[in-house]
């Protein structure tokens, strides 16, 4: 049995794991993340790697899952988001402080594998997982195979444009996938509409404490629990969104399965239905295709580190 440590590196804290080569992950640890400090971060992720050690016998490889843009060679984090690690040789540098060979992959490639590999696309060889938190993220799996691209940079599926000319995207452009199909993008639906229809908006604007400005994806998201119209027409227009993206995305791909995951699939019926409806609409020769099923992820929270603990061992 190939034994592996994965580490999923996060703004405010670091899960690590030793896990088997069928995805069970047999000790675990966590530690808060010094996401301002690349040194202290260094040093973090490679006392969770030797205190897991200490634990568990006959660990190969290393596997860290890192947000930002890594290197094709899976070493370097060209550029980072929320840490402070631009740059940084972190294959290298936890590599010396461990004595293991260490491979760096994106997180959400590493998430994405894990639920490809073990979760509801176990069993198949084209798969498209998408994350859905703050922001947008995925992974693409063709013919088996985690699809990084020349620079290592394949699938910022987030960064697709949806709305030629739309809202001001965090990359620098405009009207992409992220700012139409996140919890960011089913705030902004909801403080959109409570501007111009308040008296609609009512019980989004009493979730939200009374302030419009304050209105969040959470306060959308418990509206729409309780049935709220209003609620339940935001997530309807991002379904939209994400619906034609992931369309857009299936007509290029060809996936055999669409997988959604990150802390939005916690909506269930609420996120998936509106989705699956508007990618039956926009989906292109649907009706001469193989059904492309729209499912929610079940690898959950250790999904980053058991993604990376596995590719370090390809």
């Amino acid at each position: 049995m190939a034994l592996s440590i994965g580490v999923d590196v996060g703004g405010t804290k670091i899960a690590a794991g030793v896990v088997d080569d069928e995805g069970k992950v047999m000790a675990r640890l966590q530690k808060d993340s010094p996401a301002n400090n690349r040194d202290a971060i260094m040093t973090t992720i490679i006392d969770c790697v030797n205190e897991l050690r200490a634990q568990v016998e006959g660990v190969a490889t290393v596997g860290v899952g890192a947000a930002g843009f890594v290197s094709s060679d899976r070493n370097t984090m060209v550029s980072g988001t929320n840490l402070d690690w631009t740059g940084v040789k972190i294959g290298d540098v936890v590599s010396a402080g461990t004595g293991l060979p260490v491979v760096v992959e994106n997180d959400a490639n590493a998430a994405g594998w894990a639920e490809a590999r073990f979760g509801v696309g176990a069993g198949r060889s084209n798969v498209l997982v998408v994350t859905l938190g703050t922001g947008v993220g995925g992974a693409v799996i063709i013919d088996g195979r985690l699809v990084r691209g020349a620079a290592g940079f394949a699938a910022e599926i987030g960064h697709i444009t949806i709305v030629p000319g739309g809202r001001p995207c965090g990359c620098g452009l405009r009207g992409c996938l992220e700012r139409y199909g996140s919890g960011t993008a089913l705030g902004m639906n909801g403080y959109e509409l409570a501007r111009f229809r308040p008296d609609y908006a009512a019980r989004i604007i009493e979730l939200s404490g009374g302030q419009v400005r304050d209105i969040s994806g959470k306060a959308v998201t418990m509206a729409a629990r309780e049935g709220d119209a209003a609620a339940l027409e935001c997530y309807e227009q991002l379904g939209d969104a994400l619906g034609q993206g992931l369309a857009d995305l299936s007509a290029v791909l060809d996936p055999e399965v669409v997988v959604l995951t990150g802390g939005m699939t916690e909506a269930g019926a609420i996120l998936l239905e509106p989705v699956t409806k508007a990618f039956s609409t926009y989906l292109t020769a649907r009706s001469r295709r193989p059904e492309i099923p729209v499912l929610i992820s079940s690898s959950g929270q250790d999904a980053g580190l058991i993604g990376a603990a596995d590719l370090a061992r390809a």
